[in-house]
């Protein structure tokens, strides 16, 4: 676990307010500047505030990108959350919950291609801590699939499914200058959603007829 980003203010409403501030100024900055390229000046800058004030919010500027690589997890997180019924057991459950993840990708798109480019930046332990937080993202998946196929697909099988549903979202930015000249946001999602339901009819398929998936 990693440690509270210590900070010279004592005001937790005013610590979350600035630093709501950084991590928007800092995903702006380093879209366009790359993390290493960008200055604590410059990250001061981008937020809104001084130098002398970035320091009583955070020691260092690995500080700014776990906060934002923090932040984007839990954006994440919640808008899932709100959204995925676990206790659900229907195939539109299903579709609602890729739905859902796609369209946070989509929202989220700038700050999710920072994650992936600069969390090597960051130090091992801190690592470790945000993608945790991808591990329980992915147990949301899990989850749903395993409400409606558990009697198809192995433990194996749910965890590959869920990675790949995980994946196609993260692909609609990563892959963003070509898959968004040729489709839009619904036809992406509805495509991915019939090749996955395509996959697990086949599933069905084979466990009836007594085959080996």
């Amino acid at each position: 676990m990693v440690k509270e980003i210590s900070s010279s203010i004592k005001d937790e409403t005013l610590i979350q307010k600035r630093r709501a501030q950084l991590q928007k100024g800092a995903v702006t900055l380093f879209k366009d500047k790359g993390f290493h390229r960008a200055t604590t000046r410059e990250i001061a800058k981008a937020a809104g505030f001084s130098i002398g004030t970035l320091y009583e919010y955070i020691r260092t500027k690995e500080d700014v990108l776990f906060l934002v690589c923090d932040a984007i997890y839990d954006e994440v997180k919640s808008r899932m959350d709100a959204v995925i019924d676990t206790n659900e057991t229907s195939e539109d459950a299903l579709y609602q919950a890729v739905k859902s993840y796609f369209h946070v990708m989509d929202d989220l798109q700038d700050e999710v291609l920072i994650l992936y480019q600069e969390l090597k930046a960051l130090p091992k332990d801190a690592q470790d801590y945000v993608l945790n937080k991808e591990i329980e993202m992915m147990r949301l998946f899990e989850q749903v699939l395993a409400n409606n196929y558990a009697s198809v697909l192995s433990e194996r099988d749910i965890v590959l499914m869920a990675n790949n549903i995980f994946i196609q979202g993260q692909m609609w930015g990563f892959r963003r200058w070509t898959l968004q000249k040729t489709f839009t946001l619904e036809d992406y999602t509805n495509l991915q959603f019939k090749w996955l339901t395509n996959q697990l009819s086949y599933e069905a398929y084979n466990q009836k007829q007594g085959g080996v998936s």
